[in-house]
């Protein structure tokens, strides 16, 4: 099934995109990857370091003839996210990613893809790997641990980079050009409580939300798409004050940039609500399946019973779920610069309580350095109010768009005489590496294009592939045209 992804042309992309969904690289546990990459450099007997983070370094001298032109840094980060529905029986750690053609779209088998950002990767391979694409010098930057912290370009040094101008390969709409992306913050909530047996005459059910779309938190946030454990804490919160309910256990997502598809919990209620409690189930079910109608037609909310020994503590809960419903969540505010662009939003990634421990995880993200510290004082106000304990993490820049840059000007008449229309040049409301890598690299003009890829993030990933022809193309010719020094 996945060896046909290597005869799509370009050829020169697809074989490398394939060799490098049969090596696991999920965040943080790169290892393989980097040798992956680092042997890949040497074999072609290019210069390769790996730095003291383990980002990954390739230089190729430029084609005879065209020494004078500025050096070009190819970018594209080596990890991908790990998300698999929970029917498919898949090790990331040691599986290759099972992928197959479905009309124009490359998609996976129950898990992510990792188009993103293995486009990338794909296609910087292919330029270093080639012996007739005309470009002046350039270098390659595969960065680590993107997707959990950005701690690769956070730890690249002031002095390693030799490159004039950056091309980004991490953005996810064919004819578009990106200058310019939000920054984030990671707001993680953790607090303990009393484990007390289940109330006697009590009857626990197991609560199942699952079939919703999930997807990228920063790229897919403006579709308005159902969060699992926004809809789970909705249900706990309305039966807990109406039928007594007490929470066994509730997990629901994982990551903290991607939107939850999936969350459970298991309850108890009085024998003398069952009854009423079921029929409220069946009343939400209908009235979450409206709501979502047109975005979340997949939408399953199951319920049936099981058994439970403890229950949290009647306090905490009604503290937890009181922060769970309140807590920020989805598109905060819209830009009133750039129309259409998210400028802050929240996402309420990740939350378990079991054994006595309550622990969430959620980012904000925003164009402001200012709205992101709004929204994540927001969540924290949220949490602090019960006497959770709440911390700040991962904090990253965005990255201040330069409409005067050069290489922005050389792309845009590059891609009117390629595909005779405009490219349209704009921001996006996720994350990307040039924001850090700017602070010790200021002097660099960036850029950041790439094929058409959705539902990255989630199992649903695919990557068009006629984008992808076009993508190269317009690589291709930005490394021929790249402006010369002065």
């Amino acid at each position: 099934m996945s060896a046909e992804i290597k005869n799509i042309q370009p050829s020169e992309v697809w074989s490398h995109f394939y060799a490098l969904n049969q090596v696991p690289r999920g965040s943080k546990k790169e290892e393989r990857v980097i040798a992956f990459a680092k042997t890949f450099g040497e074999d072609l007997g290019l210069e390769t370091l790996v730095d003291e983070v383990g980002n990954v370094i390739i230089r190729k001298a430029a084609t005879p003839g065209m020494e004078n032109k500025k050096i070009l840094t190819l970018q594209s980060h080596l990890d991908m996210v790990h998300q698999k529905n929970n029917s498919t029986v898949f090790n990331f750690d040691e599986d290759p990613i099972k992928m197959f053609i479905e009309g124009d779209w490359v998609k996976a088998d129950g898990t992510t893809l990792g188009a993103d950002n293995g486009m990338g990767v794909a296609a910087i391979m292919g330029v270093l790997a080639s012996k007739d694409i005309p470009h002046g010098p350039i270098e390659a930057l595969f960065t680590i641990d993107e997707e959990t912290g950005m701690t690769g370009a956070m730890g690249l040094k002031a002095n390693v980079l030799t490159g004039d101008i950056l091309l980004n390969l991490d953005t996810e709409d064919e004819g578009e050009l990106c200058i310019g992306c939000a920054g984030g913050v990671d707001t993680t909530i953790n607090m303990d409580y009393i484990e007390e047996p289940t109330p006697e005459n009590s009857v626990a059910y197991e609560i199942n939300i699952q079939g919703l779309k999930g997807g990228h938190s920063g790229c897919d946030i403006h579709l308005q798409l159902g969060n699992a454990n926004i809809l789970l804490s909705r249900i706990l919160w309305e039966a807990a004050n109406k039928f007594s309910l007490r929470i066994a256990a509730f997990e629901g997502g994982s990551l903290r940039n991607a939107i939850p598809r999936e969350s459970y919990a298991i309850v108890t209620v009085p024998m003398n609500n069952q009854e009423s409690f079921k029929a409220f189930f069946s009343d939400m079910t209908k009235i979450l399946k409206f709501e979502y109608k047109n975005t979340e037609a997949n939408l399953v909310l199951e319920l049936k019973e099981t058994t439970a020994d403890w229950v949290m503590d009647l306090e905490k809960q009604s503290g937890i779920l009181n922060s769970l419903i309140a807590c920020p969540n989805g598109v905060h505010k819209m830009s009133d610069d750039i129309e259409g662009l998210v400028e802050t939003s929240s996402n309420l990634a990740r939350v378990e309580i079991k054994g006595g421990h309550f622990n969430c995880k959620t980012l904000q993200r925003s164009s402001l350095e200012s709205g992101k510290w709004d929204i994540a004082n927001k969540v924290n106000a949220c949490f602090t109010m019960i006497n959770a304990e709440v911390s700040h993490g991962g904090a990253y820049p965005g990255w201040i768009p330069n409409p005067k840059a050069s290489i922005l000007k050389t792309m845009k008449a590059l891609h009117n005489d390629i595909f005779d229309y405009e490219p349209k040049v704009s921001a996006v409301h996720a994350g990307l590496e040039c924001g850090l890598l700017g602070q010790n690299y200021p002097d660099m003009e960036m850029i950041s294009f790439g094929p058409t890829i959705r539902g990255a993030h989630s199992p649903d990933e695919r990557v068009h592939i006629p984008a992808v022809e076009s993508f190269w193309k317009y690589l291709l010719a930005t490394l021929e045209n790249a402006p010369e020094n002065n």
